[in-house]
This record gives structure tokens, C-alpha cells and sequence, in this order.
């Protein structure tokens, strides 16, 4: 027989983490596993890397901010330079609050698309969520044999297997 998606329910917090370390000791691929809330080691039980939103976050403001600065400085100093009460052309001080909230907007701007785009969770598209994973319970969801999958999450105390189509 050829591998399935099997989703394993669970009650607590404490089963679905061991079950998810104990799948990818015994080499199950662990496809996704859904809970109500935020549980505190499940990227590592789950094998998952460090994101890499941080950098596009930073980079992202740098560029913002940067871009701004030397806009203002350009427009300032050199394309329209006006002499007004013996101030300085480029008068860095001045620009701060400007380069700062530019730096912010972009920042987050392509801090949010790049999340879209990596977890392909485009505006509109349709996402049918399992049962109850955003109330009280918990479901990992296995790709492997449906024998295989199903034994091992009743061995781990779920309370229902299910395949999905």
C-alpha cells in the first residue's frame, strides 16, 4: 500500500510534543502538526530550523532606511539646496524621525509578504483547518504507511486516527 496523510488527535499539550519527538525518532516524516496555541519546543521536536524572517526583517529596515535617508539628503543637499537661516544643507538630525518610521513601514511591510509568500498562505486562499485545533486539541499529521502511522499514534495515546483524503 502506498503512504497516506494520517492525522493523530490528542488531548494535551504533553502527549502531541512527545509524539512528535518520539515520530522522528522511529524516521516517520512528520508533515505538520496543529495546536490552539503556542507550544514551547515544538520547532525543535518537530526538526524545524530557525526562521529566517529576522534577517528579511533587518534587511528589509535597513533598505527602508537607508533609502530614505539618502533621498532626503539628495533632495536637501544637492537637487534643491536652499540656504535658510545659515542651517546646514543636509541636516542629518532633521531626518531622523522621517528615516525612522521608513524604516519601520518597510520593515514590517516585507516582514508580512515574506511570511505570505514562504508559508504560502496567500489573502484568499482557502484553508480548511482541522477539528477543533483551534479550541482544545491537538493533531499530528504523519505521511507514511496507514498501518504504520495508525499504530504508532494509538501507541502514543491519540484519541482518534483519521486519514486524510
Amino acid at each position: 500500500m502506498s503512504k497516506v496523510r494520517t492525522v493523530g488527535w490528542f488531548e494535551q499539550e504533553a502527549q502531541i510534543l512527545h509524539a512528535t519527538k518520539a515520530a522522528r525518532k522511529v524516521k516517520l516524516k512528520v508533515v505538520d502538526v496543529y495546536t490552539p496555541y503556542a507550544v514551547h519546543g515544538l520547532d525543535e521536536a518537530m526538526g524545524l530550523r530557525p526562521s529566517k524572517l529576522t534577517w528579511v526583517c533587518f534587511l528589509a529596515g535597513l533598505a527602508g532606511g537607508g533609502s530614505m535617508l539618502a533621498l532626503m539628503i539628495y533632495t536637501s543637499a544637492i537637487s534643491w539646496a536652499l540656504n535658510v537661516g545659515g542651517k546646514p544643507f543636509a541636516s542629518v538630525p532633521a531626518f531622523i524621525p522621517v528615516t525612522f518610521e521608513a524604516t519601520v513601514l518597510c520593515a514590517a511591510l516585507t516582514t508580512v509578504l515574506a511570511f505570505f509568500v514562504r508559508s504560502k498562505l496567500f489573502p484568499g486562499k482557502k484553508v480548511v483547518p482541522l477539528e477543533r485545533v483551534t479550541d482544545d486539541r491537538f493533531a499530528l499529521e504523519l505521511w507514511a504507511e496507514p498501518e504504520e502511522a495508525r499504530s504508532f499514534l494509538e501507541g502514543q495515546g491519540a484519541v482518534v486516527v483519521q486519514e486524510v483524503p
